[in-house]
Formats: structure tokens, sequence, C-alpha cells
């Protein structure tokens, strides 16, 4: 029996056929082997727990470790072998030299339509920490993605890979709280953070990043695009997506996204409050009222870009205002555009932009958790 969220079955049915069967049980899966784990180390106190973490993504279990842990370990350091180290460092590349404008393609594409699901956003809007902790948020998931996309960054034991796993922990705790609360509907909404909720995690920081970087005037040769999604397809397995979920190639990226889309209706009043709660978050950072202006301008450029990169149909269903710079944006995407194609012509330029890439993500990074760590901490409980 489908969640009731599945809103356009018929047509999926019409439109692919059996697959969406195969497709729609997922919505009740979780993934066993993290959820298990999570519950072991649930029961441990932070110190400890926090060594077994580090054990783990280290892939040095004793052998006295609770079975739950030692599964989950030789699932994460099981490599697949269609794995190919030097395509997932050339797309984390491909992606690292897009700057800035990356940026902008996480925070107001990739990360809004990850709000944009009625039923897959409630686990966030349950937590609680978007609404509350906006900015800090944007810059873990920031943290974690330059992490993935850097060089060697996804091999087990790497910064990449060590943040992955401890995401797909959080997941797993997150899911089993939500699990055991009166307050989450499965009739409707189906399992918290399940199979297809996952694989579409994977799509909004491949494929919907691709999309976004492309709305936005960056051009991506075919072979950047097919090593990025290479990069998110491995990234994927380690968060502990099926295999079957995660796409080999741009078609099978675009078709896997479809059939997502098709169980959500337009975004509800908890993508409104989470999206605005991100848009917004320059407001809550500014001291001064020459900061307060600033961010002002900020936010109204946020809600521009924002529209552009996701259109209007969502934008409008968010509740975005429009404003001048809605006018300017267009024109920007044919600056980027003019200037990413004489780019790519000249000799050399792809280093000197992954090392520009680099500074940028860096820096951005470090200024958003202000010298604090990007922990990826299980909650011990939610909000009531």
């Amino acid at each position: 029996m489908f969640p009731e969220r599945y809103v356009h079955l018929e047509q999926a049915r019409r439109q692919f056929g059996n697959r969406v069967e195969r497709l729609g049980a997922m919505l009740g899966e979780g993934d066993p082997l993290a959820d298990e784990a999570a519950a072991v180390l649930s029961t441990l106190p932070p110190p400890r727990r926090e060594e077994v973490l580090r054990q783990l993504t280290a892939g040095v279990l004793p052998s006295s470790t609770p079975e739950p842990l030692l599964r989950l370990s030789e699932h994460i350091h099981h490599v697949p072998f269609w794995v190919d180290d030097e395509r997932c460092d050339r797309g984390g590349a491909a992606f690292l030299r897009t700057g800035i404008f990356g940026g902008f393609v996480l925070a107001f594409r990739s990360l809004v339509m990850g709000y944009c699901s009625p039923a897959g956003n409630k686990p966030l809007a349950f937590s609680g920490r978007l609404k509350t902790a906006a900015p800090r948020r944007l810059s873990e998931t920031s943290h974690f993605v330059e992490a993935v996309c850097l060089r060697g960054g996804m091999r087990p034991g790497a910064p990449g890979f060590a943040a992955a796993v401890r995401v797909r922990l959080m997941h797993a705790q997150v899911r089993r709280l939500l699990e055991g609360s009166p307050r989450w509907n499965a009739r409707a909404w189906g399992t918290p953070i399940n199979q297809l909720d996952m694989a579409g995690t994977v799509m909004l920081f491949s494929l919907e990043v691709v999309d976004g970087l492309r709305r936005l005037g960056v051009q991506l040769s075919p072979e950047e695009v097919e090593e990025l999604l290479h990069l998110w397809r491995y990234t994927g397995y380690v968060l502990g997506v099926r295999e079957e979920l995660l796409p080999a190639t741009e078609a099978e990226a675009r078709t896997i996204w479809q059939l997502i889309t098709l169980t959500q209706e337009l975004p509800d009043e908890d993508a409104r409050a989470l999206a605005d709660a991100l848009l917004q978050s320059p407001r809550l950072q500014a001291r001064t009222p020459e900061e307060l202006s600033r961010a002002e301008r900020a936010v109204e450029i946020g809600y521009a870009i924002s529209r552009h990169l996701i259109g209007d149909t969502y934008a409008d269903a968010l509740g975005y205002p429009r404003n001048a710079w809605g006018l300017v944006v267009p024109l920007l995407r044919v600056v980027v555009s003019n200037t990413s194609s004489l780019l790519r012509r000249v000799p050399g330029v792809d280093m000197l932009a992954l090392n520009a890439g680099m500074t940028y993500w860096r820096k951005a990074v470090s200024m958003g958790l202000a010298g604090a760590d990007a922990t990826y901490d299980m909650p011990e409980h939610l909000p009531g």
C-alpha cells in the first residue's frame, strides 16, 4: 500500500509501468544496517560513542565489537567494483571549480528543493534544527559537500567518507526517534528518511547541482557531469542508499528524479518555514544597523537567485517575494555563460579555477562554522 504522499500514482504508472510498484515499496524502507548500529551507539556515553565512531570510520573495530557495528563496518568499507577513484576525484574537482556559483546552487536550489517535499521535509521540520540554526546547518552541509569533493575525500577513512558515515548514522537515529513518536504519520509520509528520500538527497547534491549550475550559465562538459554523478553514486552507497537507486548516467538520474518528484505535492507550510529560515538567516547574524542594512540586501538577492534557480512554480508555492533583483539575475546568467565559455578555451584555466574554488569553499566553510567542528552528532531526542 502506498503512503498518501504518492499523489500522482496513476500518472506514474502510465509513464513508468511496474517500476512504480517496485519504487513505491522503498517509501517504507529505511536503512536496517545503520538503524541497528545506531541502536547500539545510542546506549553508549558520548565519549565512548565518539571513540567507536572513529574506529568505525577508520575500519579498526576490535572483534569484540557488537555485531551490528561490525556489519555496518563491513558494508561501508566494501568498495563496490564499479567505483573509480580517479573519476570521483575529477567529479569533485568539476564542482569545486565552480566556486561561489556552486555555493549559490547548493544553498538556493539544492537545499531549498529538499524542503519542497511535504513528506520528505517532515524529519527536518520535527527536528527543529533548521528553524533555529539555519546558518549552522548550511555550514555543516557545505562542509560535508566540500569534504566529499576534495581529492581523495571519499577514500575509506578520508574526511568525506567519515562525514558520510556520520550523516548516515545521524539519519538512522532521527529515523528511530521519529518511528517511536506519536507525531509521525506513517500512513501519509511513509518511513522517515526512507530509501526514496535518501536517493533524492543524493540527486540534490548531484543532478540538481548540475541543473542549477546550468541555470546560472556555468558550463559543464558531458564528461564532468558523468564524473560528478559517479562521485555521488559512491557517496550514496556509503550513505546507505540501495545501489539500484544510484544512477550511473545522467539519463538514469533524470528517470529516478522524475519518479521521486511524482511522490510529492507542492510545498506546504513546513517547506515555507524551512526555506524562509535559510534565506533570511543573514538577518540573524547582523549586529549593527550597517550590518542589518547589508543583510536586508543579501536576503533580497538570495530570494531572487533562488527563484531563478528553482523556477516560479516552486518559488510562488514557497511564498517568495518578487523584487527588482529578479531582473538582474538573468543578466548575471548571460555574463557567467559568456565568461565560462571563454575561459574553457584558455589553457591551464581549469587548475586556476580549481585553486580559486577550493579557496572559496575553505573560507566559506570556515567562516560559517566560526572555528567549530562539523560533527553530525546523533541526537539524543527530538524537540517536543
